[in-house]
């Protein structure tokens, strides 16, 4: 069968053969026991029912055995023989060419270049997953190949409950992923409703079918830590910033280090992703012993060089060794995946990362124990050095809050000493150390507006890429040239970002960018794509963005960690995201319970777009992006953050349909006078 055939079949009339598991692949680790024997049959009849009753009884002991060897029902053996990339948009069979970006977009998220553990469907994260399994990806690709522009695909949580008639200004597709009752969003509720085959972690852009690989995070890394050097008045050549992480997204802090100019060191301790960033060039050296890298770090800070260096090793291991040493880190932070730390998210010291495995799947309530240790360790070890003037910021990974948990001393106490929760007289929600949202993103970049909007180019053309780089630049140049003092250093920041973005290799998977941009930029960068496709002189392109973003995500210990009149822990922002870009015109929107910090401690939006070039493409992108941003801004300016009140106003002399409830300020003094 061709490629479009294989699409259109969808699940198979006759069973496939089995699947070899192939070994090179990166896999997720073995997920907890945690179902009871009833729980366990259940999972097998909901797996079941994707298929005919003639092929229960040989599905059903395969199905029964991957239960058992890996915590979760994946299918292997309905993995596709095709190869699993981002195609031009006109190989994809269909009715409708927002159906067909949207199965790109999914077959980029499972690249085997882009995915984390692309045979179980899981993009980053160690468990941001597309689906849950291969049953519902072939299913979901039929349903896209026969939809027409006057019908919606409704997906709960990886499974395509079916194409319902909608109207052709409707969203092609509605993503929900983890969308459970509030009392039961504990870490093991997910992983019961997961393992159930009911529910999953789609994570931000990877069950939204979004992601563009590392670069994403690339470009937000880069801004971050050039401003986390701009706040400590450091340059950053022969500066030291030391991290950990190079799984998903947290693999472009090496690449960043290096665009930013600094010395980077970055802890990994997985040897088969290592090397996977080592082949992208997404790394410059591996080190594997603590004295050689102590030797590295020495001689790059004599010679000023801007170089990245990934320890195969514990990060904690690096934190106390440089403090032993006394080699001075300027700027320090932490990137694994601690929103998932019981499951393969961050590992324990002292023992091999393949006997950390074992323990996860066999021991849970030992590993856990482990993980809590070494977290406090590493806060301690960070608090040394920050004592010696180390600005350390937590990247939104859940850090702060997993190492509170375990009793960590990440807080200050009355006399401005460390300690951990247990030890303060009144209790806090404010760390000791402040998130990258809080002293960073948030001021600089969310409460202006700018966040990560990112374009796909759907031809798969590399020339079409370069084309929407000029354009972009040149938008970016114009606007520059009569924009306010306040963000000139966020505009010039992206000229230069988007100038360098071709020599910096920065592609992996689809033909995608991203730029920091702000309503006006984005809806003018958009315009101009617009005509560029109606002249012919690209094609049609994706529009997205993270769901990390002004607008899209409520996020109290990250996206907004800086919203400080006590309504960081409501949701409104993003469900009201999500809502109203429905009936704006995006081609598709998500919502998920999820995120970087965690199940059940976030809830994220997220949307895509498809522009053809047309007249409803160019009022459709209008009405939906300056929504988008603003009605978080308006968010942002009502919690009384100031840069957001300056944002709004803008926008409201602007668009003059617009008119938002400003906050009337109370002098302080007023205020401290009250018992």
């Amino acid at each position: 069968m061709t490629f479009k055939e294989q699409i259109q079949k969808g699940i198979p009339d006759i069973l496939p053969a089995k699947k070899k598991y192939d070994l090179e692949i990166n896999h997720a680790p073995k997920r907890k026991n945690i179902l009871t024997i009833g729980e366990k049959k259940l999972s097998l009849r909901n797996a079941l029912r994707y298929f005919d009753k003639k092929h229960h009884a040989e599905l059903l002991p395969e199905f029964s055995e991957e239960l058992e060897k890996y915590g979760r029902i994946y299918m292997y053996r309905f993995r596709p023989t095709y190869k699993m990339y981002a195609r031009d948009i006109a190989e994809y069979p269909g009715k409708s060419e927002q159906a067909k970006a949207i199965m790109l977009m999914i077959q980029n998220n499972l690249d085997d270049a882009v995915a984390q553990h692309p045979h179980e469907l899981i993009t980053y994260g160690g468990n941001g997953a597309v689906f849950q399994n291969w049953a519902q990806y072939l299913l979901t690709m039929k349903y896209l190949s026969e939809m027409t522009d006057k019908q919606t695909l409704t997906m709960y949580s990886g499974h395509p409950m079916g194409l319902f008639p909608s109207s052709k200004n409707a969203p092609r597709v509605v993503v929900t992923n983890g969308m459970v009752i509030p009392n039961y969003s504990k870490p093991d509720d997910l992983e019961k409703m997961n393992a159930l085959g009911v529910s999953q972690y789609g994570q931000m852009t990877a069950g939204s079918y979004m992601y563009i690989g590392p670069q994403g995070i690339v470009h937000g890394t880069t801004i971050t830590i050039l401003n986390a050097f701009r706040k400590v008045k450091k340059a950053p050549k022969g500066s030291l910033f030391v991290t950990s992480g190079l799984g998903g997204m947290s693999g472009a802090q090496p690449k960043a280090g290096n665009i930013a100019g600094c010395i980077t060191v970055c802890a990994e301790v997985n040897p088969k992703i290592t090397k996977v960033r080592l082949d992208q060039g997404w790394v410059d050296e591996k080190i594997s012993n603590l004295e050689a890298l102590v030797t590295r770090v020495k001689s790059a800070k004599e010679s000023k060089e801007t170089i990245s260096i990934a320890y195969l090793g514990n990060i904690v291991d690096v934190w106390e060794k440089f403090d032993k040493e006394n080699i001075h880190i300027d700027i320090g932070s932490d990137q694994t995946s601690l929103h998932n730390p019981w499951a393969g998210g961050y590992y324990p010291m002292g023992i091999s990362f393949e006997e950390a495995n074992v323990m996860m799947a066999e021991k849970p309530k030992l590993f856990k124990n482990r993980v809590k240790e070494t977290l406090r360790r590493h806060a301690s070890a960070i608090n040394k050095h920050a004592i010696k003037g180390t600005y350390f910021f937590d990247y939104g990974n859940a850090f702060l809050l997993e190492a509170s948990r375990a009793e960590a001393a990440v807080y200050k106490n009355e006399e401005g000493k460390f300690c951990g929760i247990n030890e303060l007289k009144v209790k806090s929600d404010d760390f000791a150390y402040n998130s990258y949202v809080q002293d960073i993103m948030g001021p600089m970049c969310f409460d202006y507006g700018f966040g990560p909007f990112r374009w796909v180019c759907s031809s798969g053309k590399q020339e079409d890429l370069e084309k929407t780089d000029v354009i972009a630049c040149k938008v970016l140049e114009k606007i520059k040239r009569n924009s306010p003092l306040e963000i000139q250093q966020q505009m010039s920041d992206n000229i230069q970002w988007i100038k360098g973005a071709q020599e910096n290799n920065l592609v992996v998977g689809s033909k995608a960018r991203i730029l920091y941009a702000d309503a006006e930029g984005r809806i003018k960068i958009a315009k101009a794509f617009n005509k560029a496709i109606k002249k012919g002189k690209v094609g049609a392109i994706v529009l997205g963005r993270d769901h990390h973003d002004v607008s899209g995500t409520d996020s109290p210990y990250r996206e907004t960690s800086n919203i400080c009149d006590g309504s960081k822990f409501t949701a409104d922002m993003a469900i009201q995201n999500v809502i109203g870009d429905s009936f704006r015109g995006a081609t598709w929107v998500s919502i998920h319970n999820g995120g970087g910090v965690g199940w059940g401690e976030v809830i994220n939006g997220g949307f895509g777009m498809l522009i053809d070039g047309s007249k409803a493409s160019s009022r459709r992108l209008e009405s939906m992006l300056f929504w988008d941003v603003n009605n978080g801004i308006s968010r942002r300016s009502w919690a009384r953050n100031k840069e957001a009140v300056f944002a709004i106003k803008r926008a409201m002399k602007a668009q003059k349909r617009l008119q938002v409830t400003l906050p009337n300020l109370v002098d302080d003094t007023l205020i401290d006078l009250t018992n």
